[in-house]
């Protein structure tokens, strides 16, 4: 059986350091509980097991990466947990607008840049929080936005976790979230500590032995007490 203790020891979040108010992320993480690293070179991802993308501006973070570190990227983020926050948002999808861009497309969604105006036009919101898996659902969660781009479509395979009035503002895909506004710059730490729980889920599944395409950690545990209750 392996421990949430030897897990927490071993698990190691990146945050993305070429732009943007990454140090915010840093120490909300740290106050969780993380051991955070701060990644400036592509090869950093290998040494991390989940990553933060952090605001900024989206272009601005292609030209830094330039095509083997946005390779690196892709690859990293289509295995590994990641949350992109504002600009990290636009990075993970599909399908970016205003102008289009490439995106890394760990996310099906088409996601407009820029679509609440100018930095002049930036406010503070209250959404709602749709799901945690933890009891903490529809209960109303602060929401900065600064140049906040919109999630404009998302695919069937997309899941809705909180949303501002109608609009959709943070989604999860597989081992990927994202949301078009700034949780590292509100009180409430419900974002991150739903990132950091889905790093953790995955660190126990790779510990397991149990890789992208095989069966969930709940799945296995099933088949287990299965074939334990047939054999007697």
């Amino acid at each position: 059986m392996i421990s949430r203790r030897r897990h927490e020891h071993e698990m190691k979040i990146g945050v993305l350091a070429l732009q943007g108010d990454f140090d915010a992320h840093r120490r909300r993480l740290e106050e969780l509980g993380a051991e955070v690293v701060l990644v400036k070179k592509p090869e950093q991802l290998d040494e991390i097991d989940g990553l933060v993308i952090p605001g900024g501006e989206s272009g601005t973070f292609l030209k830094l990466l330039g095509d083997a570190g946005f390779e690196k990227l892709r690859q990293f983020v289509r295995m590994k947990p990641t949350l992109g926050t504002c600009a990290g948002a636009i990075l993970l999808a599909s399908e970016v607008e205003n102008p289009k861009q490439i995106g890394l497309g760990a996310i099906d969604m088409c996601i407009r840049r820029n679509a609440y105006g100018r930095q002049i036009d930036s406010s503070i919101r209250e959404g709602k929080f749709l799901s945690l898996g933890n009891g903490d659902k529809d209960l109303p969660l602060e929401m900065v936005f600064i140049r906040a781009p919109k999630i404009e479509r998302v695919g069937a395979g997309v899941e809705v976790i909180a949303t501002e009035g109608s609009d959709p503002v943070a989604v999860r895909q597989g081992r990927a979230m994202a949301a078009t506004f700034h949780p590292e710059l509100s009180e409430d730490t419900r974002v991150h500590r739903a990132f950091l729980d889905m790093a953790r889920d995955a660190l126990v599944d790779k510990l397991r032995g149990i890789f992208k395409g095989g069966p969930s950690l709940s799945d296995e545990l099933i088949r287990q007490r299965r074939e334990e209750k047939d054999r007697f």
